[in-house]
């Protein structure tokens, strides 16, 4: 689906059902126009946290905007994140309140994720600068309770393409997508170390200086939450900036639906789709997923095959030629979608979706799993521990010819990949 098509509006199926999370003194209330916010009231910490949960799993109609500029320009990124506009933004929480949206709890719950993580590091790539990163950063982590990650205490760096601190010029969207990046990651991994390394510009020929920049750099994790259109020069992009044996590379599929996204086509990285994810459902885990996807059409986790990408030796689906997309997932509808702080942007709290929220969060679960092999393309650890995932089955990006690459079924589908994390078994040789 051409980003020109998209929608600002994911869900139009049922009218919303009206929760409200206690926040700066006010209500947070997920509505559709059909409905009048309540009035402000109390709130205990019991009812917050319902609410929160309430929101989450809400199939409601939701609106959004995309945080970055559409790009329209050939070999031109943007970034996979959606921020919802039907929620308001709080700089500051009482005391008893918890921000919308899912928190590191859940995701550990979800996926089953361990602790771990300490020395390794995870790089972000992302373009313009975010003035306001490492102290949004603090704010997210103390409301969690997580360890602080600063550049003093070394767990926090941040750098330009070329390894300095001549950082681009801000840019509102990217600065959105940063927060983001840094808050999924902390959420998966708290004792991980984070790189951020900023581009100049959103050209894939930046962002690709950026990913070199970060494995110079040392980092064995590096999470690319932007994507465009595929075009007949991706195989030199691929050997230029995405050839990096022993290191983990994940991209965001895109969300768009049904459609392949570079430089998640790409077969030296992980492809990571999307799914909407809610508490719940049949089983032991407590959770259900299902293919982030709309009714309406336009949003969704991309998926398909790639016109231009060789398939690697790992992927034996029998409908695409070439390189298939994605690999794996985790949540990325932003009507189950993440808490995040962002005060550069936006007013504070807010509540973030797509494919951009889930390439950190697997960029954090390979960390969980350990340094890769120094000679192995990590993308291809999935296809060998199957069993290691959460299977998804159900739900659709889109319309196709070949129908597992736009419908969930049992194995692999393109919007999900093989699944989704149970645990980190996945995620090593």
């Amino acid at each position: 689906m051409s980003s020109h098509r998209r929608s600002t509006l994911i869900r139009r199926s049922a009218p919303a059902l009206l929760s409200a999370a206690l926040a700066g003194g006010g209500l947070m209330a997920v509505q559709t126009p059909a409905f009048a916010a309540p009035a402000p009231t109390q709130a205990t910490a019991n009812e917050t946290a319902n609410a929160t949960a309430d929101a989450a799993k809400s199939a409601s109609a939701v609106h959004v905007r995309h945080l970055c500029s559409q790009q329209t320009k050939p070999g031109y990124m943007a970034c996979n994140a959606l921020v919802r506009t039907d929620l308001k933004a709080y700089k500051s929480l009482n005391p008893h309140a918890a921000p919308q949206g899912y928190g590191p709890d859940e995701l550990k719950s979800a996926y089953n994720l361990p602790d771990g993580g300490k020395g390794q590091t995870v790089a972000i790539v992302d373009a313009n600068d975010d003035p306001n990163a490492e102290q949004d950063l603090a704010t997210y982590r103390k409301q969690y309770g997580l360890p602080e990650c600063t550049s003093a205490n070394g767990c926090f760096s941040k750098i330009d393409q070329n390894g300095g601190t001549n950082y681009p010029a801000p840019d509102a969207g990217w600065a959105g997508e940063i927060s983001l990046d840094l808050d999924m990651v902390s959420a998966a991994c708290p004792q991980c170390n984070i790189m951020l390394v900023e581009a100049k510009t959103a050209s894939m020929d930046d962002l690709g200086t950026a990913v070199n920049q970060a494995v110079t750099k040392g980092a064995k994790f590096v999470s690319n939450s932007y994507g465009g259109s595929e075009d007949a020069s991706d195989q030199q992009a691929d050997d230029r900036y995405f050839k990096h044996p022993g290191v983990a590379i994940t991209v965001s599929s895109g969300d768009s639906g049904y459609g392949v996204e570079y430089p998640a086509a790409s077969p030296y990285v992980t492809a990571v789709g999307g799914t909407s994810l809610s508490q719940g459902g049949s089983g032991s885990r407590g959770w259900s997923e299902k293919v982030w996807g709309s009714s309406a059409g336009g949003e969704g986790a991309g998926s398909g095959c790639s016109q231009y990408s060789t398939k690697p030796s790992w992927q034996k689906d029998s409908g695409c030629a070439k390189r298939a997309v994605a690999d794996v997932s985790a949540v990325a509808d932003p009507a189950t979608g993440l808490a995040t702080y962002d005060s550069y942007q936006a007013g504070g709290w807010q509540v973030v979706g797509g494919t951009s929220a889930s390439s950190p969060l697997i960029a954090a679960v390979y960390a969980l799993a350990g340094a890769p092999g120094s000679t192995d393309t990590p993308a291809s650890y999935p296809y060998a521990h199957t069993g290691a995932l959460n299977d998804v089955t159900s739900g659709s990006n889109g319309s196709c010819g070949t129908s597992y690459l736009c419908t969930a079924g049992q194995g692999y589908d393109g919007p999900t990949g093989l699944g989704t994390p149970n645990g980190t078994a996945a995620f090593t040789k």
